[in-house]
Protein backbone atom coordinates (compact mmCIF):
# COMPACT_ATOMS: atom_id res chain seq x y z
CA UNK A 1 0.00 0.00 0.00
CA UNK A 2 1.45 3.35 -1.00
CA UNK A 3 0.97 6.52 0.92
CA UNK A 4 0.97 10.16 -0.28
CA UNK A 5 4.40 11.69 0.10
CA UNK A 6 3.36 15.19 1.00
CA UNK A 7 3.43 16.39 4.59
CA UNK A 8 1.55 19.63 5.14
CA UNK A 9 1.95 22.10 8.00
CA UNK A 10 -0.54 24.96 8.31
CA UNK A 11 -0.67 27.54 11.08
CA UNK A 12 -1.81 31.08 11.63
CA UNK A 13 0.46 34.08 12.13
CA UNK A 14 -0.96 34.48 15.64
CA UNK A 15 0.02 30.92 16.52
CA UNK A 16 3.49 31.42 15.03
CA UNK A 17 3.93 34.63 16.99
CA UNK A 18 2.97 33.03 20.28
CA UNK A 19 5.10 29.98 19.63
CA UNK A 20 8.23 31.97 18.87
CA UNK A 21 8.85 33.10 22.42
CA UNK A 22 8.57 29.52 23.65
CA UNK A 23 11.33 28.39 21.34
CA UNK A 24 13.50 31.31 22.41
CA UNK A 25 13.10 30.27 26.04
CA UNK A 26 13.86 26.63 25.19
CA UNK A 27 11.58 23.63 24.63
CA UNK A 28 13.08 21.70 27.52
CA UNK A 29 12.56 24.26 30.26
CA UNK A 30 10.34 23.13 33.12
CA UNK A 31 8.48 26.41 33.42
CA UNK A 32 7.85 28.58 30.36
CA UNK A 33 7.02 32.25 30.76
CA UNK A 34 4.19 33.55 28.60
CA UNK A 35 4.90 36.85 26.87
CA UNK A 36 4.56 38.47 23.46
CA UNK A 37 7.49 38.33 20.97
CA UNK A 38 9.90 41.24 21.01
CA UNK A 39 11.64 41.06 17.62
CA UNK A 40 11.37 39.74 14.07
CA UNK A 41 13.62 36.74 14.79
CA UNK A 42 11.16 35.46 17.38
CA UNK A 43 8.24 35.79 14.95
CA UNK A 44 9.90 33.76 12.17
CA UNK A 45 10.70 30.68 14.25
CA UNK A 46 9.00 27.40 13.31
CA UNK A 47 6.97 24.45 14.62
CA UNK A 48 9.19 22.09 12.62
CA UNK A 49 11.21 20.68 15.59
CA UNK A 50 8.05 19.51 17.32
CA UNK A 51 6.58 18.10 14.11
CA UNK A 52 9.78 16.14 13.40
CA UNK A 53 9.75 14.60 16.86
CA UNK A 54 6.06 13.68 17.03
CA UNK A 55 4.66 13.08 13.54
CA UNK A 56 6.41 9.72 12.93
CA UNK A 57 4.41 8.23 15.82
CA UNK A 58 1.08 9.28 14.26
CA UNK A 59 -0.12 6.51 11.96
CA UNK A 60 -2.83 5.85 9.43
CA UNK A 61 -5.37 3.16 10.30
CA UNK A 62 -7.20 1.31 7.54
CA UNK A 63 -10.10 -0.93 8.46
CA UNK A 64 -12.34 -3.24 6.48
CA UNK A 65 -15.43 -5.24 7.33
CA UNK A 66 -17.69 -7.55 5.37
CA UNK A 67 -21.34 -6.46 5.21
CA UNK A 68 -24.01 -8.86 3.99
CA UNK A 69 -26.78 -7.29 1.94
CA UNK A 70 -30.15 -8.93 1.50
CA UNK A 71 -31.21 -10.01 -1.95
CA UNK A 72 -33.99 -7.43 -1.83
CA UNK A 73 -33.49 -4.08 -0.10
CA UNK A 74 -37.25 -4.06 0.62
CA UNK A 75 -36.59 -6.10 3.76
CA UNK A 76 -34.25 -3.45 5.15
CA UNK A 77 -37.32 -1.23 5.53
CA UNK A 78 -38.18 -0.69 9.23
CA UNK A 79 -41.86 -1.51 8.46
CA UNK A 80 -40.98 -5.07 7.45
CA UNK A 81 -38.37 -5.44 10.19
CA UNK A 82 -41.04 -4.54 12.77
CA UNK A 83 -42.98 -7.68 11.80
CA UNK A 84 -40.32 -10.10 10.62
CA UNK A 85 -37.16 -9.04 12.49
CA UNK A 86 -33.94 -10.44 11.07
CA UNK A 87 -35.49 -13.79 10.04
CA UNK A 88 -37.81 -13.32 7.09
CA UNK A 89 -40.23 -16.06 5.99
CA UNK A 90 -38.91 -15.80 2.43
CA UNK A 91 -36.28 -13.94 0.45
CA UNK A 92 -36.03 -12.55 -3.04
CA UNK A 93 -32.70 -12.94 -4.77
CA UNK A 94 -29.39 -14.06 -3.30
CA UNK A 95 -27.62 -12.26 -0.48
CA UNK A 96 -24.41 -10.47 -1.40
CA UNK A 97 -21.34 -9.61 0.61
CA UNK A 98 -19.57 -6.32 0.17
CA UNK A 99 -16.49 -4.92 1.87
CA UNK A 100 -16.64 -1.54 3.59
CA UNK A 101 -13.35 0.32 4.07
CA UNK A 102 -12.63 3.28 6.31
CA UNK A 103 -9.68 5.45 7.20
CA UNK A 104 -8.61 7.05 10.46
CA UNK A 105 -5.54 7.94 12.46
CA UNK A 106 -3.79 6.57 15.52
CA UNK A 107 -0.84 7.19 17.84
CA UNK A 108 1.97 4.79 18.82
CA UNK A 109 2.51 4.98 22.56
CA UNK A 110 5.00 2.15 23.25
CA UNK A 111 7.93 0.50 21.52
CA UNK A 112 6.18 -2.87 21.74
CA UNK A 113 3.47 -1.69 19.35
CA UNK A 114 0.69 -0.27 21.53
CA UNK A 115 -1.45 2.10 19.41
CA UNK A 116 -4.38 4.22 20.53
CA UNK A 117 -7.19 5.45 18.28
CA UNK A 118 -10.94 6.09 18.45
CA UNK A 119 -13.49 3.36 19.06
CA UNK A 120 -15.54 4.63 16.12
CA UNK A 121 -12.53 4.29 13.80
CA UNK A 122 -12.21 0.52 14.31
CA UNK A 123 -15.73 -0.38 15.46
CA UNK A 124 -16.98 -3.57 13.74
CA UNK A 125 -13.77 -4.01 11.75
CA UNK A 126 -12.81 -7.49 10.51
CA UNK A 127 -9.30 -6.39 9.55
CA UNK A 128 -7.13 -3.53 10.82
CA UNK A 129 -3.98 -2.31 9.10
CA UNK A 130 -1.65 0.30 10.58
CA UNK A 131 0.65 2.23 8.23
CA UNK A 132 3.55 4.37 9.50
CA UNK A 133 4.91 7.48 7.85
CA UNK A 134 7.95 5.48 6.68
CA UNK A 135 5.49 3.17 4.82
CA UNK A 136 5.91 0.18 7.13
CA UNK A 137 2.66 -1.73 7.47
CA UNK A 138 1.38 -3.90 10.34
CA UNK A 139 -1.78 -5.80 11.06
CA UNK A 140 -3.25 -5.09 14.47
CA UNK A 141 -5.45 -6.73 17.09
CA UNK A 142 -7.89 -4.92 19.37
CA UNK A 143 -6.87 -5.10 23.03
CA UNK A 144 -9.73 -2.96 24.30
CA UNK A 145 -12.35 -0.76 22.67
CA UNK A 146 -14.41 1.44 24.96
CA UNK A 147 -17.46 3.00 23.35
CA UNK A 148 -18.19 5.17 26.38
CA UNK A 149 -14.95 7.13 25.99
CA UNK A 150 -14.57 6.48 22.22
CA UNK A 151 -11.06 5.15 22.82
CA UNK A 152 -9.62 1.92 21.41
CA UNK A 153 -6.24 0.32 22.12
CA UNK A 154 -4.52 -1.81 19.46
CA UNK A 155 -1.55 -4.17 19.53
CA UNK A 156 0.57 -4.37 16.38
CA UNK A 157 1.21 -7.94 15.27
CA UNK A 158 4.91 -8.82 15.23
CA UNK A 159 6.22 -5.23 15.40
CA UNK A 160 9.68 -5.08 13.87
CA UNK A 161 12.26 -2.35 13.93
CA UNK A 162 12.42 0.72 16.11
CA UNK A 163 8.97 2.24 16.54
CA UNK A 164 8.53 5.99 17.12
CA UNK A 165 6.42 6.90 20.16
CA UNK A 166 4.80 9.91 21.81
CA UNK A 167 4.85 10.32 25.58
CA UNK A 168 1.77 11.29 27.56
CA UNK A 169 1.36 14.81 28.87
CA UNK A 170 -0.90 15.86 31.76
CA UNK A 171 -4.11 17.15 30.19
CA UNK A 172 -5.16 18.60 33.56
CA UNK A 173 -2.37 21.16 33.17
CA UNK A 174 -3.79 22.61 29.95
CA UNK A 175 -5.10 26.16 29.96
CA UNK A 176 -7.31 27.98 27.50
CA UNK A 177 -4.96 29.83 25.15
CA UNK A 178 -2.21 27.18 25.15
CA UNK A 179 -0.85 26.35 21.70
CA UNK A 180 -1.41 22.83 20.35
CA UNK A 181 -0.80 20.89 17.14
CA UNK A 182 -3.26 18.41 15.60
CA UNK A 183 -1.69 15.60 13.55
CA UNK A 184 -3.62 13.15 11.40
CA UNK A 185 -4.67 12.19 7.88
CA UNK A 186 -7.69 14.31 6.93
CA UNK A 187 -9.62 13.20 3.84
CA UNK A 188 -6.85 10.67 3.10
CA UNK A 189 -4.59 13.35 1.56
CA UNK A 190 -1.55 12.32 3.64
CA UNK A 191 -0.26 13.23 7.05
CA UNK A 192 -1.14 16.82 7.88
CA UNK A 193 -0.26 19.06 10.81
CA UNK A 194 -2.42 22.00 11.83
CA UNK A 195 -1.94 24.41 14.69
CA UNK A 196 -4.20 26.38 16.97
CA UNK A 197 -4.95 27.05 20.59
CA UNK A 198 -6.92 25.33 23.31
CA UNK A 199 -10.16 27.27 22.94
CA UNK A 200 -12.08 25.51 25.70
CA UNK A 201 -11.73 22.89 28.43
CA UNK A 202 -14.10 20.46 30.11
CA UNK A 203 -16.68 20.69 27.33
CA UNK A 204 -19.36 18.44 28.84
CA UNK A 205 -22.32 19.49 26.70
CA UNK A 206 -20.98 17.75 23.59
CA UNK A 207 -22.93 14.50 23.32
CA UNK A 208 -20.23 12.40 21.64
CA UNK A 209 -19.42 9.94 24.41
CA UNK A 210 -20.78 8.95 27.80
CA UNK A 211 -17.82 10.36 29.77
CA UNK A 212 -17.73 13.87 28.36
CA UNK A 213 -15.09 16.45 29.21
CA UNK A 214 -13.46 17.36 25.94
CA UNK A 215 -10.59 19.63 25.02
CA UNK A 216 -11.84 22.13 22.44
CA UNK A 217 -9.38 23.48 19.89
CA UNK A 218 -9.45 25.63 16.79
CA UNK A 219 -6.63 23.59 15.20
CA UNK A 220 -8.23 22.30 12.01
CA UNK A 221 -9.64 18.77 12.46
CA UNK A 222 -11.34 17.08 9.51
CA UNK A 223 -12.66 13.61 8.58
CA UNK A 224 -9.72 11.19 8.80
CA UNK A 225 -8.18 13.06 11.74
CA UNK A 226 -10.14 10.89 14.17
CA UNK A 227 -7.74 9.01 16.43
CA UNK A 228 -4.85 11.37 15.65
CA UNK A 229 -2.70 13.25 18.13
CA UNK A 230 -3.23 16.57 19.82
CA UNK A 231 0.21 17.56 21.14
CA UNK A 232 1.52 20.43 23.20
CA UNK A 233 4.65 22.43 22.49
CA UNK A 234 6.80 20.00 24.44
CA UNK A 235 5.81 17.28 22.00
CA UNK A 236 3.62 15.44 24.53
CA UNK A 237 0.28 13.82 23.81
CA UNK A 238 -2.46 15.87 25.50
CA UNK A 239 -5.45 14.48 23.62
CA UNK A 240 -6.83 12.17 20.95
CA UNK A 241 -8.73 14.04 18.24
CA UNK A 242 -12.28 12.74 18.16
CA UNK A 243 -14.88 14.97 16.54
CA UNK A 244 -15.69 18.32 15.00
CA UNK A 245 -18.64 20.67 15.17
CA UNK A 246 -19.57 21.35 11.58
CA UNK A 247 -22.57 22.04 9.37
CA UNK A 248 -20.65 21.30 6.19
CA UNK A 249 -18.60 18.24 7.18
CA UNK A 250 -15.35 20.23 7.15
CA UNK A 251 -13.47 22.06 9.87
CA UNK A 252 -15.08 25.27 11.11
CA UNK A 253 -12.63 25.90 13.92
CA UNK A 254 -14.37 23.84 16.59
CA UNK A 255 -12.75 20.47 17.18
CA UNK A 256 -12.79 18.16 20.19
CA UNK A 257 -10.23 15.78 21.68
CA UNK A 258 -10.42 13.20 24.45
CA UNK A 259 -8.03 14.38 27.20
CA UNK A 260 -4.83 12.36 27.61
CA UNK A 261 -5.59 11.51 31.24
CA UNK A 262 -8.67 9.56 30.15
CA UNK A 263 -6.73 7.92 27.33
CA UNK A 264 -4.00 6.89 29.78
CA UNK A 265 -6.60 5.18 31.99
CA UNK A 266 -8.03 3.14 29.09
CA UNK A 267 -4.57 2.20 27.83
CA UNK A 268 -3.50 1.07 31.31
CA UNK A 269 -6.44 -1.32 31.57
CA UNK A 270 -5.81 -2.67 28.07
CA UNK A 271 -2.13 -3.39 28.73
CA UNK A 272 -2.96 -5.07 32.03
CA UNK A 273 -5.55 -7.23 30.30
CA UNK A 274 -8.18 -6.13 32.80
CA UNK A 275 -11.72 -4.86 32.23
CA UNK A 276 -12.07 -1.11 32.40
CA UNK A 277 -13.73 -0.53 35.77
CA UNK A 278 -14.26 3.03 36.85
CA UNK A 279 -14.45 4.24 40.46
CA UNK A 280 -17.88 4.17 42.06
CA UNK A 281 -19.29 7.51 43.13
CA UNK A 282 -21.98 6.05 45.38
CA UNK A 283 -24.27 9.07 45.09
CA UNK A 284 -26.45 10.85 42.59
CA UNK A 285 -27.06 14.55 42.20
CA UNK A 286 -27.75 17.34 39.79
CA UNK A 287 -26.00 20.44 38.56
CA UNK A 288 -26.37 23.65 40.54
CA UNK A 289 -27.92 26.04 38.04
CA UNK A 290 -28.78 29.71 38.47
CA UNK A 291 -32.16 28.96 40.04
CA UNK A 292 -30.75 26.55 42.63
CA UNK A 293 -27.83 28.87 43.30
CA UNK A 294 -30.15 31.80 44.03
CA UNK A 295 -32.43 29.69 46.22
CA UNK A 296 -29.48 28.50 48.30
CA UNK A 297 -27.85 31.91 48.55
CA UNK A 298 -24.71 31.01 46.58
CA UNK A 299 -22.61 33.67 44.94
CA UNK A 300 -22.50 31.93 41.55
CA UNK A 301 -23.92 28.75 39.97
CA UNK A 302 -21.67 25.72 39.85
CA UNK A 303 -21.07 22.43 41.59
CA UNK A 304 -23.22 19.35 42.14
CA UNK A 305 -25.93 19.09 44.78
CA UNK A 306 -26.21 15.62 46.30
CA UNK A 307 -29.71 14.12 46.10
CA UNK A 308 -29.17 10.47 47.10
CA UNK A 309 -26.33 8.64 48.85
CA UNK A 310 -25.90 4.88 48.62
CA UNK A 311 -25.82 3.59 52.23
CA UNK A 312 -22.78 1.33 51.70
CA UNK A 313 -20.91 3.33 49.08
CA UNK A 314 -17.77 5.46 49.18
CA UNK A 315 -19.76 8.70 49.40
CA UNK A 316 -21.45 7.53 52.60
CA UNK A 317 -18.10 6.34 53.96
CA UNK A 318 -16.58 9.76 53.24
CA UNK A 319 -19.39 11.49 55.14
CA UNK A 320 -21.22 13.02 52.20
CA UNK A 321 -24.84 13.88 53.00
CA UNK A 322 -27.96 14.64 51.04
CA UNK A 323 -28.07 18.38 50.31
CA UNK A 324 -24.28 18.83 50.27
CA UNK A 325 -22.94 20.78 47.29
CA UNK A 326 -19.67 19.42 45.90
CA UNK A 327 -17.64 22.41 44.74
CA UNK A 328 -14.06 21.09 44.52
CA UNK A 329 -12.22 17.83 43.87
CA UNK A 330 -8.45 17.71 44.45
CA UNK A 331 -8.50 21.50 44.66
CA UNK A 332 -10.09 21.90 41.23
CA UNK A 333 -13.49 23.58 40.90
CA UNK A 334 -16.43 21.35 39.97
CA UNK A 335 -18.61 22.95 37.29
CA UNK A 336 -21.13 20.18 36.69
CA UNK A 337 -21.89 16.50 37.17
CA UNK A 338 -20.40 15.39 33.85
CA UNK A 339 -17.09 16.99 34.70
CA UNK A 340 -17.12 15.36 38.14
CA UNK A 341 -17.84 11.91 36.67
CA UNK A 342 -15.08 12.41 34.14
CA UNK A 343 -12.55 13.32 36.83
CA UNK A 344 -13.31 10.16 38.79
CA UNK A 345 -13.26 8.03 35.63
CA UNK A 346 -9.64 9.06 34.96
CA UNK A 347 -8.46 7.86 38.38
CA UNK A 348 -7.13 4.43 39.28
CA UNK A 349 -8.91 2.22 41.78
CA UNK A 350 -7.45 1.88 45.26
CA UNK A 351 -6.45 5.44 46.04
CA UNK A 352 -8.31 8.41 47.48
CA UNK A 353 -9.20 11.92 46.33
CA UNK A 354 -10.08 14.94 48.40
CA UNK A 355 -13.39 16.67 47.85
CA UNK A 356 -14.82 19.88 49.29
CA UNK A 357 -18.56 20.31 49.78
CA UNK A 358 -20.68 23.14 51.10
CA UNK A 359 -22.94 22.17 54.00
CA UNK A 360 -25.13 24.92 55.44
CA UNK A 361 -22.96 27.36 53.55
CA UNK A 362 -19.71 26.18 55.15
CA UNK A 363 -16.96 24.14 53.42
CA UNK A 364 -16.47 20.54 54.57
CA UNK A 365 -13.40 18.56 53.45
CA UNK A 366 -13.58 14.79 52.94
CA UNK A 367 -11.43 11.92 51.70
CA UNK A 368 -13.19 9.87 49.03
CA UNK A 369 -12.07 6.26 48.45
CA UNK A 370 -11.73 5.09 44.84
CA UNK A 371 -13.41 1.69 44.92
CA UNK A 372 -14.99 -0.52 42.28
CA UNK A 373 -18.79 -0.64 42.11
CA UNK A 374 -19.97 -3.95 43.63
CA UNK A 375 -22.16 -6.46 41.82
CA UNK A 376 -24.72 -6.85 44.60
CA UNK A 377 -27.16 -8.42 43.95
CA UNK A 378 -25.65 -10.79 41.33
CA UNK A 379 -26.97 -9.96 37.86
CA UNK A 380 -28.79 -13.31 37.32
CA UNK A 381 -29.07 -12.84 33.53
CA UNK A 382 -32.32 -14.44 32.32
CA UNK A 383 -34.14 -14.69 28.94
CA UNK A 384 -37.93 -14.46 29.07
CA UNK A 385 -39.40 -16.79 26.43
CA UNK A 386 -42.91 -18.00 25.63
CA UNK A 387 -46.19 -16.31 24.77
CA UNK A 388 -46.17 -13.38 27.20
CA UNK A 389 -46.26 -9.61 26.69
CA UNK A 390 -42.63 -9.47 27.87
CA UNK A 391 -41.37 -12.47 25.86
CA UNK A 392 -38.15 -11.77 23.99
CA UNK A 393 -36.36 -9.71 26.63
CA UNK A 394 -33.15 -10.43 28.51
CA UNK A 395 -33.16 -9.06 32.04
CA UNK A 396 -30.60 -8.68 34.83
CA UNK A 397 -30.64 -7.46 38.41
CA UNK A 398 -29.48 -3.88 38.78
CA UNK A 399 -26.40 -3.39 40.91
CA UNK A 400 -23.91 -0.52 41.08
CA UNK A 401 -21.61 -2.51 38.73
CA UNK A 402 -24.36 -3.18 36.17
CA UNK A 403 -25.61 0.41 36.36
CA UNK A 404 -22.08 1.72 35.78
CA UNK A 405 -21.61 -0.55 32.76
CA UNK A 406 -24.88 0.67 31.28
CA UNK A 407 -24.13 4.32 31.94
CA UNK A 408 -27.08 4.97 34.25
CA UNK A 409 -27.15 6.29 37.86
CA UNK A 410 -25.61 3.72 40.17
CA UNK A 411 -28.18 4.25 42.92
CA UNK A 412 -30.98 2.70 40.84
CA UNK A 413 -32.28 -0.73 41.83
CA UNK A 414 -34.62 -3.30 40.34
CA UNK A 415 -34.70 -5.39 37.16
CA UNK A 416 -33.41 -3.85 33.94
CA UNK A 417 -33.91 -4.93 30.33
CA UNK A 418 -30.48 -5.70 28.90
CA UNK A 419 -31.63 -6.64 25.39
CA UNK A 420 -34.80 -7.05 23.32
CA UNK A 421 -35.03 -9.58 20.50
CA UNK A 422 -36.05 -7.88 17.28
CA UNK A 423 -39.51 -8.97 16.14
CA UNK A 424 -40.40 -10.50 19.52
CA UNK A 425 -43.65 -9.90 21.42
CA UNK A 426 -41.87 -7.49 23.76
CA UNK A 427 -40.30 -5.65 20.82
CA UNK A 428 -43.71 -5.16 19.18
CA UNK A 429 -45.13 -4.03 22.52
CA UNK A 430 -42.54 -1.24 22.64
CA UNK A 431 -40.22 -2.47 25.39
CA UNK A 432 -36.67 -1.16 24.92
CA UNK A 433 -33.21 -1.92 26.29
CA UNK A 434 -32.49 -0.03 29.55
CA UNK A 435 -36.17 -0.03 30.53
CA UNK A 436 -36.47 -0.86 34.23
CA UNK A 437 -39.40 -3.13 35.15
CA UNK A 438 -40.74 -1.73 38.41
CA UNK A 439 -44.14 -3.43 38.75
CA UNK A 440 -46.11 -6.31 37.26
CA UNK A 441 -49.79 -6.64 38.13
CA UNK A 442 -49.37 -4.41 41.17
CA UNK A 443 -46.41 -6.34 42.58
CA UNK A 444 -43.20 -4.38 43.03
CA UNK A 445 -40.32 -6.03 41.16
CA UNK A 446 -36.89 -5.82 42.75
CA UNK A 447 -35.28 -9.11 41.59
CA UNK A 448 -35.24 -11.19 38.43
CA UNK A 449 -36.47 -14.19 40.43
CA UNK A 450 -39.73 -12.34 41.21
CA UNK A 451 -40.30 -11.64 37.52
CA UNK A 452 -39.62 -15.27 36.60
CA UNK A 453 -42.17 -16.47 39.18
CA UNK A 454 -44.87 -14.23 37.67
CA UNK A 455 -44.06 -15.54 34.19
CA UNK A 456 -44.32 -19.14 35.45
CA UNK A 457 -47.75 -18.37 36.97
CA UNK A 458 -48.84 -17.09 33.51
CA UNK A 459 -51.51 -14.56 34.53
CA UNK A 460 -54.31 -13.94 32.00
CA UNK A 461 -53.87 -10.17 32.18
CA UNK A 462 -50.69 -8.10 32.37
CA UNK A 463 -50.13 -4.62 33.75
CA UNK A 464 -46.43 -3.81 33.44
CA UNK A 465 -44.96 -0.56 34.80
CA UNK A 466 -41.65 0.61 33.32
CA UNK A 467 -39.16 3.29 34.30
CA UNK A 468 -37.70 4.74 31.10
CA UNK A 469 -35.10 7.39 31.85
CA UNK A 470 -37.13 8.60 34.82
CA UNK A 471 -40.49 8.51 33.02
CA UNK A 472 -43.21 6.13 34.24
CA UNK A 473 -44.78 4.07 31.46
CA UNK A 474 -47.62 1.57 31.77
CA UNK A 475 -48.08 -1.40 29.43
CA UNK A 476 -51.51 -3.07 29.68
CA UNK A 477 -52.28 -6.31 27.83
CA UNK A 478 -55.47 -8.34 28.20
Amino acid sequence: MTMPKNNTVSFSMAARVAFAVILVLGLGSAAMAKQVPENEQEITLSFAPIVRSTSPAVVNIYTSKVVRQRGNRLFDDPFFQRFFGDSFPFSIGPSRDRVENSLGSGVILRKDGIVVTNHHVIGGADEIKVVLTDKREFSADILLSDERTDIAVLQLKDPKGDLPVIDFGDSDDLEVGDLVLAIGNPFGVGQTVTSGIVSGLARTSVGITDFRSFIQTDAAINPGNSGGALVDLKGRLVGINTAIFSKSGGSQGIGFAVPANMVRRVVGSAIAGEPLIRPWLGFSGRDVDAEISEAMGLATPGGVIVENVHPTGPASEAGLERGDIIVEVEGRPVDDGQGLRFFFATRELGGTVSITALRDGKPVNMEFSLMAPPEVPPRDRTDIVGNFPISGIRVVNLSPRVADEMGIPTDLTGVIVEAVQRGSVAHRAGIRPLDIITEVNGEEISLVSQLVKIVEDSPPEWLVVLNRQGERLVLEVR
